[in-house]
């Protein structure tokens, strides 16, 4: 490994200096220095706006993994390629003069929130949500209950997912707690045809198991109706659409309120998923045949314990739910209450699709009940009084730590737009130390400070070998990657 370390930090080293020579023949010697705490799509659109708003500025971003792209890369789900098309825009903005890109370098550990502030004039989190909201019912730790987040990043290759092996093995049956996007994604993998994932970018491990897999039965399970369903009209048809799937509803939990035909008078996305359940609820068979998959949306229900095999194995053997009812609490709005009235789901799998939860670092203020960074507009507050006056100078915020792990993508696109607003309004005005009065030393700096300490920062171009490995791997399996699923094989071919 120390052949590694050497040979990472040369190339980090030449590459800066190559960057920088290229810079100074067009800007100032003291450019405005920025760096970007997060290479998802959160972070890649703040450097995009940021270098094409600042002519004179100097952006890097950093992340933990070695790898770029974030949540498109291990979030995405392997049958969406279309939706990952965006890395090409985020490859050109990492190569552009005034950019670095360096992976493996984790905040907190490789250099402190603090050292990131005096190294450079700008620091802009947006490293996500990494982590889950809990349920905090009795069970929850029983072998065999997973966070969907988890399961995501095992099926999707990421390095730190490789290690969950779910057992899909000893049970036919899986529940999914949630009904958004991510839960629909995970229902997918679980029922789709293993020879269609094959052609995918999915972790040969997961396919694997997959096709090794007894799971027959997944249910969706949710507290509020079918009229309240987070998930995208998109998402839902293609879960709807797999092949030789048996789908049930019951057609009792399509009964509307008049509040909920006041939700779905104004909501065009809420009244199409409606109006797709509903479809699927009239026109499936009364009931499935023998080699069919089931997927059945179970609504109105919240798990109130996780039940336990009883063997003394620790493994949960159902979920022992309380039946719900929406009282409205105000105008528009209706939330789920139980009713007192409980039963009990059979499974040997769950999966927790109920949010991710971003984490804080030292020296940044957090709202650990939001489980955001507080902010206005993107400008980090001091406190998290709330107080507008009592501003971190110089630090700023974008993406699921801003704003919530809410949205899609292009989501991210409008909240850097804001961050980066706020930025320029702040340079303008003054609010920011002027990179002519105040120089910073900004990457040189910061790769200095990670040679000092031995840590292997990892450039564009040595993810440009990881991708080329990974594409060449997968040609060989008629796949578009076979992705790298450790961090050692990541490292090694980054030095090659």
């Amino acid at each position: 490994m120390a052949i590694f370390d050497q040979a990472i930090r040369r190339l980090s080293l030449s590459l800066s200096r190559r960057r920088s020579s290229l810079s100074f023949s067009t800007l100032s010697s003291n450019p405005l220095r920025v760096c970007v705490v997060g290479a998802g799509p959160a972070g890649f659109y703040t450097a995009e706006k940021m270098l094409k708003a600042h002519q004179g500025a100097e952006v890097d971003i950093i992340d933990r993994l070695p790898t770029p792209f974030g949540l498109v890369r291990s979030g995405v789900a392997p049958d969406h390629p279309e939706t990952k098309i965006v890395m090409n825009q985020f490859s050109k903005a990492a190569q552009h003069e005034r950019c670095s890109f360096f992976g493996n370098v984790i905040l907190g550990s490789s250099v402190s929130l603090s050292e990131l502030r005096e190294l450079y004039h700008v620091v802009v989190l947006a490293y996500g949500a990494e982590s889950d909201r809990a349920l905090g019912i009795p069970g929850e730790y029983l072998s065999g209950i997973h966070s969907a987040r988890e399961f995501v990043w095992w099926y999707n290759g990421h390095p730190d997912g490789k290690n969950l092996s779910p057992d899909l093995k000893s049970t036919d049956t899986a529940v999914i707690l949630g009904q958004g996007n991510v839960a629909l994604d995970v229902a997918r993998i679980l029922l789709q045809s293993t020879s269609v994932l094959a052609t995918t970018d999915i972790a040969s491990h997961a396919l694997e198991a997959l096709e090794q897999s007894s799971i027959r039965k997944v249910y969706l399970v949710g507290r509020r109706g079918p009229a309240q369903a987070a998930c995208t009209a998109k998402e839902l048809r293609e879960v709807l659409g797999i092949k030789d799937l048996y789908i049930h509803i019951n057609e009792v939990d399509l009964h509307k309120s008049p509040e909920d035909e006041e939700v779905l008078k104004n909501n065009r996305i809420h009244r199409r998923v409606y109006e797709l359940l509903s479809k699927a609820a009239t026109s499936a068979p009364s009931h499935p045949s023998s080699s069919q998959r089931e997927l059945h949306f179970v609504f109105f229900r919240k798990p109130d314990r996780f039940l336990d095999s009883g063997e003394g194995s620790g493994r949960v053997a159902g979920v022992h739910f309380e039946k719900t009812m929406l009282k409205a609490v105000g105008p528009g709005k209706q939330i789920a209450v139980g009713t007192g009235s409980y039963e009990d789901l059979d499974c040997g799998l769950v999966l927790k699709s109920i949010g991710y939860k971003s984490v804080p670092v030292d020296g940044l203020p957090f709202d650990h009940e939001k489980g955001v960074v507080p902010n206005i507009k993107g400008r980090v507050l001091a406190e998290t009084s709330g107080d507008p006056t009592q501003l971190e100078k110089g630090l700023y915020v974008c993406g699921w730590l801003k704003r919530g792990p809410t949205g899609i993508i292009a989501t991210n696109l409008y909240c850097a737009e804001e961050t980066v607003a706020s930025i320029s309004e702040d340079v303008h005005q003054g609010e920011i130390a002027s990179a002519s009065t105040l120089p910073k030393p900004g990457r040189q700096g910061l790769l200095q400070l990670l040679d000092n300490r031995d840590v292997r920062a990892v450039p564009f171009s040595a993810w440009e070998k990881i991708d080329s490995e990974e594409r060449r791997l997968g040609n060989l399996r008629s796949k578009p990657r076979e992705k790298l699923t450790t961090y050692e094989n990541l490292l090694k071919v980054a030095t090659e």
